[in-house]
């Protein structure tokens, strides 16, 4: 049996904060308690994590529909829960590939247990960092043909990566291994809304002890995107990319940008 790296529930992890948002039940104390103080200076917490959830649903099943992309790369996992990638990937195209990246093992037991596939598809999981690229792209390379397009999924992790120049240096690093037509999905906090209580949030946070974080502006988030064909509507708030008129979901502003580019040729 492979050993799990220890768990420690004594401090806050933003995978079991963000479950606890999102109404789960995979979360300990610390999480808890460090959501319900980011929820007294920002009530739209909850909000946040479910239009940034909604994203993900539409950025996939636009991405394999029309997108006719078949692989994707979603480094930062998070908790499984409904509406997973690859839920929503082989739904609309049963031979979707996807593999899973995080670094947390809670993520880990549940992904294994949890993240399976269809018969056509595949799904793999691996225990890594962002901040490791050239390990992700060896290690997925077992699941996906990096001849064919890849979506590159970094949903609420980049922010993880506080130094500007190693963010845009691991996202480069992604992007320059995939093949022209793949696509590159990023949601990132931003103190653009709700600008004060983010920023006090985040500072509690970062002083907790758990993972320092840092939010961007709409133009930091767009310089990940330099030499993409950044897609209709652009860097917005999640709640405004591409909404669904039947089935719109949260509409307010959230303090979570979103945008979506293209590698062209």
């Amino acid at each position: 049996m492979t050993e799990l790296p220890e768990l420690n529930t004594e401090v806050a992890h933003s995978a079991r904060l963000w479950n606890y948002l999102l109404g789960g039940k995979d979360n300990f104390a610390a999480d808890r308690e460090a959501a319900e103080f980011a929820l007294a200076l920002m009530p739209e917490l909850v909000q946040s994590a479910r239009a940034n959830r909604e994203f993900l649903g539409r950025a996939v099943r636009y991405l394999a529909g029309e997108g006719g992309v078949r692989q994707f790369l979603d480094i930062g996992t998070g908790l499984p829960t409904a509406g997973n990638t690859h839920e929503i990937a082989q739904g609309v195209a049963s031979d979707s590939r996807i593999v899973y990246v995080d670094n947390d093992p809670m993520v880990l037991v549940h992904a294994r247990a949890l993240l399976t596939s269809t018969p056509e598809g595949a799904t793999d999981y691996l225990d890594a960092d962002l901040r490791s690229p050239a390990e992700i792209l060896s290690r997925a390379r077992g699941t996906l043909d990096f001849g064919q397009p890849i979506a590159i999924m970094l949903l609420g992790i980049v922010n993880f990566v506080v130094d500007d120049a190693e963010a845009a240096a691991v996202v480069r690093a992604l992007v320059d291994e995939v093949p022209p037509g793949s696509y590159l999905v990023i949601s990132h906090p931003t103190t653009e809304v709700n600008g004060p209580a983010v920023e006090e949030s985040m500072r509690e946070w970062n002083a907790s002890g758990a993972a320092p974080i840092t939010a961007r502006t709409r133009e930091q988030i767009a310089g990940f995107f330099d030499g993409l064909e950044l897609l209709d509507p652009g860097v917005v708030t999640c709640s405004a990319w591409r909404p669904d008129p039947a089935h719109p979901g949260i509409t307010d502003k959230v303090s979570e940008f979103a945008a979506v580019g293209r590698k062209p040729a």
